[in-house]
């Protein structure tokens, strides 16, 4: 993948304004803001600034931007401590966290006082997908390296960390938190039948539950974005699992350029068109968003 783009606020309005945004939640993409293996001092540093720079562009636009924190996980005591800061000092909406961290998955006990403390504070949880990782390595697995990551294995990581969540029985433990899921559902949607039935069979060491169980939890307790390519194919999966009333727009901007946000916008705006009627596109442009973030 090419390196970091280059990203400013007022070149980000302009697109806004291009496309008839009103107003952008930042966040942090991969790999997120813990970069050293072991190294919890400089994940809390590079964390901290990130949270107060993103604070600081909202503070200038407040119209405009509003963020999600990240956090250091998997440092615990560094995660639990930007927690409250977040919150009541920056004023974030809600956290920003990698599918998995440094090997350990949403849903995995050793993140567990993490979860209970963002439930205690009601929060919006938004996973974005990284690279497949093992707990204590270094190196992240490549396979078909000759293709880049978000082309398939951030699809995969998103499922992983998903399919963790419920059969951890994480999302039916804090009942206070919502999630975003990127990329309307990933490869999520083919497999809840397959899970479902793995978790029923006594192989797993999970509780049973039920695909229609499974499905309430997305319609209820889960939102997902549209970045990328939903249309013409992954929607139809989505709307098999989900509601029309939890998809989010997204964009992937600046990783996606803007050449191809405008593309992308256009090609949703058009599967958009053909799938719901007025009111329901304008919920999923804007309606569902200012619900779940009370704007």
């Amino acid at each position: 993948m090419p390196g970091i783009p280059n990203w400013s606020p007022e070149a980000h309005i302009a697109l806004m304004d291009k496309m008839n945004v009103s107003k952008s939640i930042l966040s942090i993409t991969s790999p997120g803001t813990y970069l050293k293996v072991n190294d919890n001092e400089l994940a809390n540093l590079v964390n901290r600034d990130t949270n107060d720079e993103m604070a600081e562009i909202c503070s200038q636009y407040p119209d405009r931007f509003g963020f999600f924190a990240s956090l250091p996980l998997p440092d615990i005591e560094g995660s639990l401590k930007e927690i409250d800061r977040a919150l009541d000092t920056l004023g974030a909406h809600g956290f920003a966290i990698m599918t998995n961290a440094q090997g350990f998955y949403p849903g995995d006990p050793e993140l567990d006082e993490v979860f209970a403390k963002l439930n205690e504070r009601k929060s919006i949880v938004f996973m974005h997908p990284t690279g497949c990782c093992s707990p204590g390595h270094a190196d992240v697995p490549k396979p078909l390296d000759k293709y880049p990551t978000p082309m398939m294995e951030y699809f995969f990581d998103t499922t992983r960390a998903v399919v963790n969540l419920i059969l951890s029985g994480t999302v039916t433990k804090y009942q206070n938190l919502t999630f975003i899921v990127s990329h309307c559902g990933a490869t999520i949607p083919p497999l809840v039948e397959r899970f479902a039935a793995f978790s029923a069979s006594g192989l797993l060491r999970t509780e049973a539950i039920s695909s229609s169980q499974v499905k309430e939890l997305f319609r209820t307790r889960f939102y997902f974005d549209l970045a990328g390519f939903p249309f013409p194919d992954l929607i139809h999966g989505y709307l098999n699992i989900g509601a029309a009333s939890r998809l989010l727009y997204g964009s992937d901007y600046p990783y996606t350029p803007e050449k191809t946000t405008l593309m992308l916008n256009e090609k949703m705006a058009d599967g958009l068109k053909k799938h719901f009627d007025d009111e329901t596109v304008a919920n999923i442009y804007s309606g569902n968003a200012r619900k779940l973030l009370n704007l």
